[in-house]
């Protein structure tokens, strides 16, 4: 009768360990899901701003050449050359940063 009463002690404290653990996993993938939504938003926030930035250059140039497309023409050059060059390592300098820093501080 000892035994199987150590059993069911060893049975629930194990029980117990298993809940604990999957509970513990379950925050990480939260915080995981978290970071990876937010720094998806940094990186996309980033890219909208870029973009407003190179058209109202591109009009500024525009008007100094005197025909609006003009500074359009030359700028479109340029900023497809920097998107693609941002665009390629974004989760290098904006996702993972950004997710990395959430991830601190949400575990600090």
């Amino acid at each position: 009768m000892q035994d199987q009463q150590t059993d069911i002690d060893i049975l629930l404290s194990d029980a117990g360990d298993f809940i604990e653990t999957r509970t513990t996993l379950w925050k990480y993938k939260s915080i995981e899901s978290l970071a990876d939504v937010s720094g998806e938003l940094v990186s996309g926030l980033a890219m909208i701003v870029f973009i407003i930035f190179s058209i109202g250059l591109a009009l500024l140039i525009g008007e100094g050449l005197g025909k609006s497309y003009y500074g359009f023409f030359i700028m479109g050059g340029f900023y497809s050359i920097i998107a693609l060059i941002i665009y390629s390592g974004r989760r290098r300098w904006l996702k993972d940063p950004f997710s990395n820093m959430l991830i601190r501080k949400i575990l600090k």
